[in-house]
């Protein structure tokens, strides 16, 4: 079957909460940095994902999804570690498909593996031209922080993305804002570990262990694809969570 980017990307989007009320926050320029806490609701969800949901739904923002069934894998591409042909291939024998949000460094450097994502029916998510913090922006600056990311990733591979990622996992209300503005959708995340020190990689059964109780409906899990761990463990985790009910 012939992959449809758009058809893939709304697909996606159709998992997230209502994303279409009008903006009340745009005044708060205070910087914030997400991060999903350790206490969890009776479903295994995390406290900070859903308070973040009910906050920013209004601005296209989320950290979960609605579907109670369904973990969506997402990659950040800061910089290629040699295990991203790994994952690729982990993912195509699994048949999963995941968002990778790509720097503008990563989209320019990498053409080949990024090429590969799109004919792979991957999603390609925006996570900034230089990677910088969205509120130490003026408001211009944080628009072309997007917008020409967003538009290299057009003109040089003919793909339209509509996901960001706020770089540093820091955000305000304007900045939200500014991401909406640009017709964004801003992905956080529901669940993340440590595993983008290269020089202190976590054990294999230890990290498996941990995303696999982790596990919860609407997840969005936040891995970085420079961890030597992650691609060793990405098959086994895949069937640990599809062994649970989930769709991945």
């Amino acid at each position: 079957m012939k992959f449809n980017p758009a058809a893939t990307a709304a697909l996606l989007l159709s998992a997230a909460l209502p994303l279409t009320v009008p903006a009340v926050h745009a005044a708060d320029t205070t910087k914030k940095g997400y991060g999903q806490g350790t206490a969890v609701d009776g479903q295994n969800r995390p406290l900070g994902a859903a308070q973040f949901n009910e906050q920013y739904a209004d601005l296209g923002a989320f950290a979960m999804s609605n579907e109670a069934d369904r973990i969506i894998i997402t990659f950040d591409q800061g910089y290629e570690n040699g295990y991203t042909s790994q994952i690729l291939d982990t993912l195509k024998e699994k048949d999963v498909k995941a968002i990778f949000f790509l720097t503008g460094d990563y989209a320019k450097k990498e053409p080949a593996l990024v090429k590969r994502m799109i004919a792979e029916g991957h999603v390609l998510g925006n996570h900034g031209m230089k990677h910088a913090s969205l509120p130490t922006l003026s408001e211009k600056e944080a628009e072309d922080e997007i917008m020409s990311l967003h538009n290299y990733v057009m003109n040089n591979y003919g793909y339209q993305m509509q996901f960001f990622r706020c770089p540093c996992g820091e955000y305000s209300d304007a900045a939200l804002e500014t991401v909406q503005k640009c017709g964004y959708k801003t992905v956080f995340w529901s669940y993340a570990y440590v595993d983008w020190k290269t020089d202190a990689q976590p054990d294999k059964s230890e990290a498996l262990k941990k995303l696999s109780d982790s596990a919860h409906g609407g997840e969005i899990l936040l891995l970085h694809s420079v961890s030597s761990t992650n691609a060793a463990i990405l098959g086994d985790l895949i069937d640990a969570l599809r062994a649970k009910g989930y769709n991945v």
